[in-house]
């Protein structure tokens, strides 16, 4: 059975579209775990577009179940995670002018610094996952540069059409099992919404999935620790059906 951890960037992103002082994300992770969440996953971005400094040091020091910060392989990141010792990080690409994150990290292209980034956190006892996605390659260079965890992007999945759907689900099922047998662990996330997450969270070897948007959504009607609840409950309970 997968965990679920929640995503409160788009909290601060209605803060910062004001920039004033509401919503606070820092209470709202509060309310998550309340409805179920098993833990807080923030993006720390380069520019600041939402979650802020001050937000992961009083998350820090708030959450009760695990912080996942998520956030660039560069020094200043490092610096940041060092000082903040959360209880994991995710390694992930990252963007100026994106929306969103748009794929996973090319570990091939980005061994060395992804390597010395890996060794300087785990020594430090911080747990490191890369983002990436589902694809023989990319595992295996990722188990090659002493990750411990792997996140599965899950956004083609998300995306596709009723006719490739299984596809994709079969590319995600297929890279769980290769990660696995490689001794990494595996979570999963991005674009995963009420209506597609069963067929991941079916999946033998996902320890975790990581949601944000569609959640943040459904609060706007029933309140974040509802809508968590309701989540959790398909997270949990995946019904055994098809597209």
């Amino acid at each position: 059975m997968a965990s679920l951890g929640v995503n409160i960037d788009h909290i601060a992103n209605v803060r910062e579209a004001r920039k004033t002082i509401e919503p606070d994300p820092v209470p709202m992770a509060l309310l998550a775990e309340i409805g179920g969440a098993d833990g807080i996953t923030v993006h720390l971005r380069e520019d600041r577009r939402h979650i802020q400094d001050r937000d992961v040091r009083l998350l820090r020091e708030t959450v009760h179940t695990k912080l996942n910060l998520e956030m660039a392989a560069t020094k200043e990141m490092e610096k940041i995670a060092l000082e903040l010792r959360p209880d994991m990080v995710t390694l992930v690409p990252e963007r100026r002018k994106e929306v969103t994150t748009e794929g996973g990290l090319n570990i091939e292209s980005n061994n060395n610094r992804l390597k010395e980034i890996i060794n300087n956190l785990q020594s430090n006892d911080i747990p490191v996952s890369l983002f990436i996605d589902p694809d023989r390659t990319q595992i295996e260079a990722s188990s090659n540069i002493g990750a411990l965890l792997i996140e599965l992007h899950t956004g083609n999945y998300a995306e596709a059409t009723t006719n490739e759907k299984l596809l994709e689900l079969s590319r995600i099922q297929e890279a769980t099992s290769i990660a696995n047998n490689l001794g990494l662990r595996v979570n999963a996330g991005h674009g995963l919404t009420y209506q597609n997450v069963e067929p991941i969270a079916r999946i033998i070897g996902i320890e975790e999935l990581n949601i944000g948007h569609s959640i943040i959504a459904r609060a706007l009607s029933v309140g974040l620790t509802e809508a968590v609840r309701e989540m959790r409950k398909l997270v949990s309970n995946p019904r055994e059906k098809s597209f």
